[in-house]
C-alpha cells in the first residue's frame, strides 16, 4: 500500500509542479480568477461526461454530505488556487516556492493542535532535510541570496494559500466514505460555484483577461491534470498514509516545477537542482522510515 501511495503522491507533486509553471506562463494570457473559473468549468464538464452513472449511484450519500463536499471544493480547490494565481502577480517565484514549503509544517502543527498527532524525531529530521532541498532550489544554490529577499503583498496571499491547503488536508480525515468519482465531482461543482463571485469581482475591478490561445492551453492543462487527476490522487494518498506523511510530498512540488521549467521554459539545469532533488527525496525517505508505527 505504501508504494502505491508514494506513486500517487509523486505524480500529484509532478502535476502540481506543472501547475506552478502554468501559473507563471498564464500572466498576461488569462487573469487569475478567469483561469480559476474556466479550469473548473472544463473539469466539471469532463466529470459529468465520464462519471454521471457513479454520481447517480451515490446520490443519497452526496445529498447527506453535500455541504461538507461543497466546502472541500470551495476551500481546497478554489480558494487555494485563487490565492496562488493572484500571488504570482505580485511576488517572485523564489518567494512563492519558499512559502509553499511551509505547508507540511502547517499540517504537522494543525494535526498536533487539533488531534495531538505527534511527529517522530525522524519525521522532524526528514521535514528539515526536505526544507533544505526546497531552499536549495529557491536560492539557486546560493543561500546568502535568501537574506536579500523582500516580502510583499503577494507573499501574504501565498501564505494564506498555504494555510488554506493545510486546513483542507487535515480535514480530509472527515471525508465521507464515498466513491472517488463522486468525491471529486461535488467539490468540483463547489469549486466552480465559489469561483464565480471572485470572477465577478475581478471583472468589476477591470482586471479580467479573457484567454488567448496560450491561455486556453493553460486552462485545459489545469483542468485535466492539477484539477482532476492530482486531486483524486492526493485524496487517495492521504487516505492511505495520512495527512502528515502525505503532506511531506508537497515539498517535491518546487523540484518538479524547476525541472519542468528547464524542459518547457528553457531554463538551465545546474548541479544544485540535482542536489535539491536528492535532499527532498532523501528527506521524505528518512521521514517514512522513522514514522510512528501506529498512526498516520
Amino acid at each position: 500500500m505504501n508504494s502505491r501511495a508514494y506513486f500517487y503522491l509523486g505524480i500529484t507533486s509532478l502535476f502540481w509542479g506543472g501547475n506552478s509553471v502554468a501559473g507563471k506562463l498564464a500572466v498576461g494570457h488569462i487573469s487569475p480568477m478567469m483561469l480559476t473559473t474556466l479550469r473548473w468549468s472544463v473539469a466539471l464538464a469532463i466529470i459529468l461526461a465520464l462519471m454521471t452513472p457513479q454520481i447517480r449511484r451515490d446520490w443519497e450519500k452526496i445529498r447527506q454530505h453535500r455541504l461538507q463536499l461543497l466546502a472541500y471544493g470551495a476551500v481546497g480547490f478554489t480558494l487555494f488556487n485563487a490565492f496562488l494565481y493572484s500571488a504570482v502577480k505580485y511576488t517572485t517565484a523564489i518567494n512563492a516556492v519558499i512559502l509553499q514549503a511551509g505547508i507540511p509544517m502547517l499540517i504537522f502543527l494543525f494535526n498536533f493542535a487539533l488531534f495531538r498527532t505527534r511527529a517522530s524525531i525522524a519525521q522532524a529530521i526528514g521535514f528539515t532535510v526536505t526544507l533544505i532541498g526546497v531552499l536549495t532550489t529557491a536560492a539557486h544554490g546560493d543561500f546568502a541570496s535568501l537574506l536579500k529577499l523582500q516580502f510583499n503583498f503577494g507573499d501574504g496571499l501565498m501564505f494564506l494559500a498555504c494555510i488554506v491547503y493545510a486546513i483542507y488536508t487535515v480535514t480530509l480525515r472527515w471525508k465521507p466514505a464515498i466513491h472517488w468519482q463522486s468525491f471529486i465531482a461535488v467539490p468540483a461543482f463547489g469549486a466552480l460555484i465559489s469561483s464565480i463571485p471572485l470572477l465577478v469581482w475581478e471583472a468589476g475591478s477591470g482586471e479580467v483577461i479573457f484567454p488567448d490561445a496560450t491561455g486556453w492551453a493553460i486552462v485545459f492543462y489545469a483542468a485535466i491534470f492539477p484539477s482532476l487527476m492530482s486531486q483524486v490522487l492526493y485524496v487517495r494518498g492521504v487516505e492511505m498514509i495520512g495527512p502528515n506523511r502525505a503532506g511531506l510530498f508537497i515539498n517535491a512540488i518546487p523540484v518538479f516545477g524547476t525541472l519542468l521549467s528547464i524542459l518547457l521554459v528553457g531554463e538551465t539545469f545546474h548541479l544544485f537542482h540535482l542536489a535539491a532533488m536528492l535532499l527532498v527525496l532523501g528527506g521524505i525517505a528518512v521521514a517514512e522510515r522513522g514514522r510512528p508505527k501506529q498512526a498516520h
